[in-house]
């Protein structure tokens, strides 16, 4: 037996449980890990919510980082003892150890801790693919980051600036404000006190940026088109606020013929190569220290609950993890 977090119905963080559930031997093409730390993210809350409708009762969280414990038949590339990391697979990571499918699963480098690991793959492996592959961003242009001193935010800024970008990023308070700065943003507009749309127009002499990476949703979408340039490229890739509403796509016409998307990180490593490939680009900027993952927060893990209302609450910043 082990213990998780799972609730029987959709809500508020009120609806999460600590439970003894039973661990069986991993089974063919399985992996049993022991967790030394859970991340904790938004899209966590989607699914407590019912945002992202799931079957009930439900384990929750998608990824962690530990210790292999056992390997079921067929598994040859992981032993017992390996360090690895995950953020794919069936919900399940509040656990204190799991069976998960080792194709899941990564190599975890000495030099990156367990609640690094833990912390960074879901944020790091979405900030890859955003820069790199949803929008190439490229040496010179100017990138717009909402939620810039927020886990996925703040490594988006850093990156973005290791390619030579401009970066202009929102947050909703001085402190954040400050952090958004230490991380490299060359300007920094708090959303409560200034009307953020118009100020990217001004920093940018009227221009508007080449990309929008916005995670907040609902509340921002629609001002967000409006600081593109033309042919500019809007990325939605988070609802914190809510999900965008409706919108007339003669919108995109009348604003430059810009482009909007609405990425997925699972459509980004579905393939064992695309996992490795991004997963090495990640840990090497770690490792060397190019990239830094704050560890700004950590909750017991059968503290889930309080973790959920202090993340909907934007007490957070940078990155938080659970420890079982």
């Amino acid at each position: 037996m082990t213990h998780a977090i799972r609730f029987h119905r959709t809500g508020g963080p009120e609806v999460l449980e600590w439970e003894e559930v039973p661990l069986p031997a991993p089974g063919p093409g399985e992996v049993q890990i022991r967790h030394h730390a859970v991340g904790l993210n938004f899209i966590d809350t989607y699914h407590r919510s019912g945002l992202y409708p799931l079957s009930l009762p439900s384990g929750l969280g998608l990824e962690a980082a530990g210790v292999v414990e056992a390997v079921g038949e067929g598994v040859a590339e992981l032993k017992a003892g390996d360090r690895v990391a995950y953020t794919s697979g069936p919900l399940g990571a509040y656990a204190e150890a799991r069976n998960i499918e080792a194709r899941h699963l990564v190599w975890l480098p000495e030099a990156i801790s367990f609640e690094q690991g833990a912390a960074m793959m879901l944020q790091g492996l979405t900030a890859h693919y955003l820069l790199h592959s949803t929008y190439q961003v490229k040496a010179g242009e100017t990138i717009l980051v909402h939620a810039a001193a927020g886990g996925v935010g703040s490594i988006l800024v850093q990156w973005a600036k290791l390619l030579g970008a401009t970066v202009i990023g929102t947050v909703g308070n001085d402190d954040k404000a400050a952090k958004a700065r230490a991380l490299g943003c060359d300007h920094v507009i708090v959303y409560s006190r200034e009307r953020f749309a118009e100020r990217v127009r001004e920093l940018t002499g009227g221009t508007g940026v080449a990309a929008v990476y916005d995670s907040v949703g609902r509340d921002t979408f629609l001002d967000s088109i409006s600081c593109l340039q033309r042919r500019g490229m809007m990325v939605s890739f988070g609802n914190a606020t809510g999900p965008v509403s409706p919108f007339d796509c003669g919108l995109l016409a009348r604003s430059g013929s810009v482009y909007v998307t609405r990425p997925a990180l699972f459509d980004y490593i579905g393939t064992r190569e695309e996992l490795e490939s991004r997963s090495a680009a990640l840990f090497e900027l770690v490792a060397a220290g190019k990239l830094h993952v704050a560890v700004n927060q950590r909750y017991a893990l059968k503290d889930a609950a309080k973790a959920h209302l202090d993340l909907e609450a934007r007490l957070t910043t940078g990155s938080t993890v659970l420890m079982p």
